[in-house]
């Protein structure tokens, strides 16, 4: 028999499409509008909704030809029984595996032991007593009510029942008139008449009606159900209103009672009292209504007051009466109509203030630092500075130091300018009538008189900043005294609120004391009432109904006046020039505004400075626009230098802060002078060079004391002798430390220039480096140049000598080393002027070290090669024949005398001695060459002996030259040694 699914050719319901349904993206399922899935099946058509049905699910129409799983006639039960067996229990795969699979013995494995009931004795033991007790509890214990397990299945069962009703109808926005839901609920397509379906629609409109009816039934069911369930609370709730009216009805009964009970005693115990309170209360306010008044009167006469004080410029005490007044009719009197307009008179009037102070603060600036320049620098009416500056202050004119600064400006070039006018007044060379202008009147003075411009110039500068230093120190004082004081009030707000804490503990001590029936002085022995408490307790004991004597005395503890007021509020304090001052607690200024405002000062003070030095570097500018500082000798110049340094420093130590506009224009100037000085003195060295004719020059008497002044390293200009000196002779040679150097006068006065270079560098230590570079770069010049000269052979050309003799050269060579000795004492001295950052700059003096021993060592090697190519001429015509001395010996003999001649006075012996050791060396190469060329051989034969006579002459005639005696020739190297 086949199954009902299997032997329907077409799927019953939807649920069975998702059998065979292949997966499809999810949003092919969704339908925005869903009937009941078991009202209304509808068969599958090809006129269906989604035309993917067909697709989907199979049909007879469209799968006939091919075979599916509903062509199967074979059912589930048929494929589990096998005839061939007996028992119809026994496993379907004994179909395909044989009869003997169920009978088969399965082999113990050996990894799991044998499990038998002797292994759960020992359990059974332990669980039997367990066992009893339990069963005995379940006896003693009555059975729980099956209301509750009735109650389960019930809820369960009505559970059940409400599933079948469809989710749409328990969603709480459930609502017919929403059109979907209307749709989802009544499927209005099975109602369609067309087609030729009315009997089918209208078998699906009556199971839908059957299908609501159901619905509704069962929900009907459960509400009954929920309400018999609550049957019992509802008759008690009904059975307690009862109760509840009872009590109500009592309540009420007692009320009434205590209400009569509380207007007999009203009557009888309060009307009285209650009367005498409100009489009190009535006199009071009238007290307090003739307070009002007087305080009316006393306001009335703050605009006369405020006049008053403003002619005398006591303008704090105007603010301070103006601000109290204000104060006064925001808290006390607002509301009144006659005072309706005094709040803006008092604003316009505060208002009116602020422009005063502004306008007096501006011409006191102005008459402070106008007034004559003298020693005096004493501070112009500091009553009237420090009442401007805390009237500024009170109304938070914070930025008035503004217009101290411009004040500055203003003042610093008219000082400049008037100093130009008197200094021109008073030279006569100068037609002011003719020359119009302060610029180019102040041009046509020379360096004296324009140095003594610039020197009064300075000193005016440096009074001019003392005063302003003076102001404006005593402005930061006045701001730091109030930010003292606001931390001092502060700390009493604090220290207040610390004994207001306190004096209510005590409060609450003595409220408890007089409950309980006891005096103060028994509770605290004498001496020990805590002053709060003895404050209380004689506030206590006034009355409040206590008389005064007469209205005046009653006024006057409320009704204070705006000076009495003001007091009241105000602190005095000192300033450094000694001016009593009273501050005003009323001064709404933070910490850090104050702070700001203090920082602003002290930066104006530097302002003051930088201003003074940029009116100097444009006084500098106007005078050096036709080239005249830049044509100062050294020592106007140094002298200029140290004008402005000293002061660079004044100002320094009067503001406290570095302004580097003046220091920069000394800068660019010392540049200027230091490009002309050292191009000066190249050029000088240039031409002294392009015309020495490379001899030995006499030193001057002068030259000699220039280089004794360079000692232990030091350098320092010579001192000024007696007349004497001029009368001593030139001097042959040098003197420096015991050696003899012997030098052209170019080097002479090269010596000099280097010794102008460091004075320069200790008159004005900020073109150090510049001088330190310029100084290398002299060095340089001078090396490669002698070197061109002498032995590039350049002095030929240029001075017109007929040849470079070995004089020239030796003569060279001692120079450069004289200039060696003196690098190092350079060095040291510019080292001593550096900063150590620029340590690194010495290394020039190192290179150029290097460059003069090389360029020594070139010279050596010069004189060496010349005697070089005179031995290989001579000794390559050499032969060994009588007579003895040869010819040849006897030449290289004379020349190697000219050559000791030559050099002899001019280098110190030591390098004597060495150039000649390498000359011999060289002379003892070429000998032995030729000999090997002429197989002359030391045998002891007739050859040996007239080679060894002429050696022989050779050594003698050198060694007799002075200095030589001792050298040691070895001239036994010029033989071939035998293998």
């Amino acid at each position: 028999m086949a199954s009902s699914h299997s032997s329907s050719p077409v799927p019953q319901s939807n649920s069975s499409d998702t059998f065979f349904k292949k997966e499809v993206d999810a949003t092919k399922h969704f339908r925005p509008v869903q009937s009941l899935p078991d009202v209304c099946p509808k068969e599958p058509t090809g006129n269906a909704g989604n035309p993917n049905n067909l697709h989907d699910s199979p049909s007879l129409v469209v799968d006939q030809e091919r075979w599916t799983i509903y062509h199967s006639k074979v059912n589930l039960p048929a494929a589990l029984n096998d005839p061939r067996l007996a028992k119809r229990e026994s496993d379907f795969f004994t179909k395909t595996w044989g009869v003997d699979f169920v009978d088969t013995e399965v082999t113990p494995s050996f990894y799991l032991p044998q499990i038998t009931k002797e292994h759960f004795a020992l359990y059974q033991q332990e669980i039997t007593p367990r066992e009893k007790v339990h069963e005995r509890c379940k006896n003693i214990c009555t059975p729980k009510d099956t209301f509750d397990r009735t109650l389960l299945h019930t809820h369960d069962k009505s559970r059940t029942d409400l599933e079948q009703v469809p989710k749409i109808f328990m969603k709480p926005d459930f609502a017919l008139e929403d059109s979907l839901t209307f749709n989802a609920v009544l499927p209005w397509s099975h109602f369609s008449t067309t087609g030729g379906k009315g009997n089918r629609d209208a078998a699906s409109s009556k199971l839908l009606q059957e299908k609501l009816s159901h619905y509704l039934d069962i929900v009907e069911v459960n509400i009954a159900h929920q309400i018999s369930l609550r049957s019992e609370a509802f008759f008690h709730a009904m059975t307690s209103q009862h109760e509840l009216q009872d009590y109500l009805r009592k309540t009420s009964q007692a009320v009434k009672l205590l209400r009569e009970k509380i207007a007999k005693i009203d009557k009888v115990m309060c009307e009285g009292s209650l009367r005498v309170l409100r009489l009190s209360l009535t006199r009071n306010n009238c007290i307090k209504a003739y307070n009002k008044l007087k305080l009316m009167a006393t306001v009335h006469q703050t605009q006369p007051t405020v006049q008053l004080l403003l002619s005398t410029s006591e303008y704090v005490g105007a603010l301070d009466l103006i601000a109290t007044t204000q104060e006064v009719l925001q808290q006390e009197l607002q509301g009144i109509h006659s005072f309706r307009h005094l709040g803006s008179q008092l604003c316009e009037l505060e208002k009116l203030i602020d422009k005063m102070m502004i306008a007096e603060f501006s011409t006191y600036a102005r008459n402070d630092l106008n007034r004559p320049l003298e020693d005096d620098c004493q501070i112009l009416e500091e009553e009237r500075l420090v009442s401007l500056v805390f009237g500024l202050l009170k109304q938070r004119k914070l930025n008035f130091y503004e217009i101290y600064g411009d004040e500055m400006s203003n003042t610093a070039k008219n000082i400049i300018k008037q100093c130009v006018v008197n200094t021109v007044s008073q030279i006569e060379e100068i037609d002011t009538e003719v020359v119009v202008k302060l610029a180019d009147q102040m041009r046509m003075m020379n360096f004296p008189q324009w140095f003594d411009l610039l020197k009064n110039i300075f000193s005016k500068f440096t009074i001019f900043l003392k005063r302003v230093k003076a102001t404006l120190n005593t402005i930061r004082s006045m701001v730091f005294l109030v930010l003292d004081k606001n931390q001092k009030t502060r700390d009493l707000v604090d220290t207040l609120q610390k004994n207001s804490a306190k004096e209510s503990m005590v409060d609450s001590e003595v409220a408890y004391l007089t409950h309980e029936g006891m005096f103060i002085s028994d509770a605290f022995g004498d001496g020990e009432l805590p002053a709060g408490a003895a404050n209380s307790a004689s506030q206590r004991n006034i009355s409040p109904n206590s008389e005064p004597c007469s209205s005046d005395s009653v006024s006057e503890p409320e009704c204070t006046t705006d000076s009495s007021s003001s007091k009241e509020h105000m602190s005095s304090s000192v300033t450094p020039g000694g001016v009593e001052m009273m501050i005003s607690d009323d001064m709404k200024l933070t910490d850090l505004e104050l702070v700001r405002l203090a920082n602003n000062i002290q930066e104006l003070l530097y302002n003051a400075s930088d201003i003074c030095h940029d009116r100097s570097v444009k006084f500098l500018m106007a005078r050096a626009k036709d080239g005249f500082l830049e044509k100062l000798n050294s020592n106007e110049f140094v002298t200029l230098s140290r004008l402005m340094e000293g002061f660079i420093l004044d100002t320094e130590q009067i503001c406290g802060r570095k302004s580097m506009s003046l220091r920069g224009a000394l800068q660019s100037q010392a540049n200027r002078f230091v490009n002309r000085f050292h191009e000066e003195r190249k050029t000088k060295l240039s031409l002294l060079l392009d015309n020495e004719r490379w001899k030995q020059a006499e030193v001057p008497a002068e030259f000699q004391d220039l280089v004794d002044s360079v000692s232990d390293g030091r350098i320092s200009p010579p001192e000024k002798k007696p007349t004497a000196t001029e009368e001593r002779k030139p001097a042959e040679f040098l003197i420096v430390e015991g050696q003899k150097y012997a030098t052209v006068g170019t080097v002479l006065l090269l010596i000099r220039i280097i010794l102008e270079y460091c004075q320069c560098v200790d008159n004005i230590p900020s073109i150090t480096t510049d001088m330190l570079t310029r100084l290398s770069d002299l060095l340089k010049y001078f090396n490669s140049r002698s070197c061109q000269l002498v032995l590039g052979a350049g002095a030929l050309q240029v001075v017109g000598l007929k040849t470079i003799t070995t004089k020239n050269l030796a003569l060279s060579s001692r120079c450069l080393q004289l200039i060696v000795h003196y690098i190092p004492i350079i060095r040291a001295h510019f080292e001593a002027r550096l900063q150590p950052k620029q340590f690194s700059m010495l290394r020039h003096f190192d290179h150029i070290t290097k460059d003069y021993h090389d360029h020594i060592a070139e010279i050596s090697a010069k004189l060496v090669a010349i005697m070089d190519s005179l031995f290989d001429k001579l000794l390559s015509k050499y032969e060994v024949k009588a007579p003895v001395p040869s010819a040849c010996f006897r030449n290289i003999c004379k020349q190697m005398a000219k050559m000791h001649e030559a050099i002899y006075d001019l280098l110190p012996e030591e390098q004597t001695q060495m150039l000649f050791l390498r000359i011999n060396a060289s002379y003892k190469l070429h000998l032995k060459r030729q000999l090997a060329h002429l197989n002359v051989i030391n045998d002891g034969g007739p050859l040996n002996g007239l080679v060894t006579s002429d050696v022989a002459f050779y050594t003698g005639n050198l060694q007799a030259l002075k200095g030589l005696n001792n050298l040691d020739l070895n001239m036994a190297e010029i033989w071939e040694q035998k293998r």
